[in-house]
């Protein structure tokens, strides 16, 4: 054996099983239709497809088991795809035997669903129904076809849950440039996913293109990985909207790049009510670009910012944007590192907030300086409150007077979510008090992990399920006695289902989480996958 074969061996690799190629996804293809030309049990009941309704089928069942394997295998990068390709022929195996129990001659599913939404309403067009699949140039044709009547009075198009790539898009673009002018809302939200990402830019902009001028109220661009790139790709779009009052950017991978751009490209927003930005990796730089957009909305009644890394800087900015928005009636700020600094500078924007109805302001770090801060001002405004969820903060006994101040004078107020906090018996149960008076709306109190005992758990108990409309009561997770759990399940005695799981209830304090290893089960090559695959069913 010469040195450079020894090399080879020691030299360590990896398999990578997914994405499989183009090859064998044709392959599978091929396979697929002879699954469904073939002779067996489902044929001598239901009938044999002919060869060109089995390839369009075909083409299909691959395409849909492609996008939902894909999606899968986004969730676990680091993963080698074997667990991506069993759901592949999984799902393909599924798909293969709905058809064979249809059987042949039945309507394409597209021309179905088209028929189902001229049929839904009058002015609204949904095609986000069914299985997530990608959608061929044939398929936009027949599904499309309603939009394309003369004298159709549909407002709103809802493309979402369906995969455009660029012959789909070509379909479509005419279609969209001959409605434009009597559109006014659009969700594209997920209409790209698993497509190459220059594929996806190109067929970005094509619709961009086809709605530029258009005068739409609402705009959901959500889920489509955008980043810069595709913000950029919608920017004819975006400029040329001088009326929007909603914008829905969630799960965009919208990065301090792309918040700029966003910012860029939005020349006016004086009449955006709604604004939502959730679960993107904005940070510090980005929450500036996006508290430019706040303040140039004085309109705004719903804020979502939720899940998007921004921490105590970002805070500061967004929470002094918030103070020009006087009309704010929904706010949602979780899953922050804010910090009890941006809760102080946040407080004082609540404070101007009179119309407030939900808050939600839970994982944001806030600590008993930001929370007493909070609560103080939520005192003095926001006379019909409704909503407090303040979970997660660590907060502890110190700031449960100034909560129970606060909660006291809210009436109208019917969820309280203080879980994951340090509140302890003596914090819950002056809480607990300021609920006792009035407070006939509460439905919803969350107090789970506050390391309760017995006398707080009693207490809260004994209050809240006087209330008339009360549904829920969650005080799992805490370190109640055995004597104390039975205390309290005889409160709920004729109301049961007012009492949420005390499954993680530790009576002794003591922390009873298992771990578990993983077990990724044997991988295996990707070709002898697929050529096992089987249709399983009973008739």
């Amino acid at each position: 054996m010469d040195t450079a074969t020894v090399k080879l061996q020691q030299r360590p690799f990896s398999i990578k099983l997914w994405p499989p190629s183009q090859n064998t996804r044709q392959m599978l293809v091929t396979r697929i239709t002879g699954n469904l030309t073939t002779k067996s049990i489902f044929a001598q009941k239901y009938g044999i497809l002919s060869k060109e309704e089995a390839e369009e089928n075909a083409k299909r069942i691959e395409d849909v088991a492609f996008v939902t394997a894909d999606k899968h295998y986004e969730m676990e990068p680091d993963g080698d795809g074997g667990s991506a390709v069993q759901l592949y022929a999984k799902e393909c195996s599924k798909l293969i035997l709905e058809v064979l129990k249809r059987g042949p001659a039945q309507k394409d599913r597209a021309v179905q669903a088209s028929e189902e939404v001229a049929a839904s309403c009058n002015n609204v067009f949904d095609i986000s129904k069914g299985p997530r699949s990608f959608i061929n140039a044939r398929e936009a044709e027949d599904i499309l076809r309603p939009l394309k009547e003369p004298g159709n009075s549909f407002s709103k198009i809802c493309f979402s849950n369906r995969s455009f790539g660029l012959e789909a898009a070509c379909v479509a673009q005419p279609i969209l440039v001959a409605i434009k002018d009597q559109l006014k809302e659009v969700d594209l939200s997920d209409f790209i996913a698993g497509r190459p990402e220059a594929e996806a830019l190109e067929v970005m902009n094509m619709f961009s293109s086809a709605l530029e001028g258009s005068t739409l109220k609402s705009l959901d661009l959500s889920n489509n990985a955008l980043g810069e790139k595709g913000v950029r790709a919608f920017g004819a779009l975006l400029q040329s909207q001088s009326c929007l009052e909603e914008l829905y950017l969630m799960n965009d991978g919208i990065s301090e790049e792309a918040a700029r751009a966003v910012c860029e490209l939005i020349p006016s927003t004086e009449k955006l009510r709604i604004l939502h930005f959730h679960n993107n990796m904005t940070g510090d730089p980005g929450a500036f670009a996006i508290s430019d957009v706040v303040k140039r909305s004085p309109l705004l009644e719903d804020f979502r910012c939720s899940s998007t890394r921004i921490g105590t800087e970002g805070g500061i900015a967004l929470s002094e944007a918030l103070e020009s928005c006087t009309h704010v009636k929904k706010l949602d700020l979780r899953d922050n590192m804010f910090g009890a600094e941006a809760g102080i500078a946040l407080s004082k924007a609540l404070s101007k907030h009179a119309g407030l109805a939900e808050v939600y302001l839970s994982y944001l770090n806030l600590e008993d300086e930001g929370a007493i801060a909070i609560a103080n001002s939520l005192k003095e405004s926001a006379p019909a409150l409704e909503v407090l969820d303040m979970a997660g903060n660590e907060i502890t006994a110190e700031a449960a007077p100034a909560l129970s101040a606060c909660v006291a004078v809210k009436q109208n107020l019917s969820k309280l979510n203080l879980a994951e906090n340090e509140l302890k018996d003596e914090g819950v149960i002056q809480i607990s008090k300021a609920l006792e008076e009035g407070h006939l709306q509460l439905n919803e109190v969350d107090m789970s992990t506050n390391s309760i005992v017995r006398a707080g758990a009693r207490v809260l108990s004994q209050i809240v399920v006087q209330k008339p409309e009360f549904k829920l009561l969650n005080i799992n997770g805490n370190y109640i006695s055995d004597e104390g759990i039975d205390e309290v399940k005889e409160i709920f005695k004729k109301l049961p289902g007012m009492l949420g799981p005390l499954d993680d209830n530790s009576p002794e304090g003591c922390d009873d989480d298992e771990e578990y290893g993983e077990n990724d089960g044997d991988q295996h090559d990707l070709e002898s996958k697929l050529n096992n695959l089987e249709v399983k069913g009973d008739e």
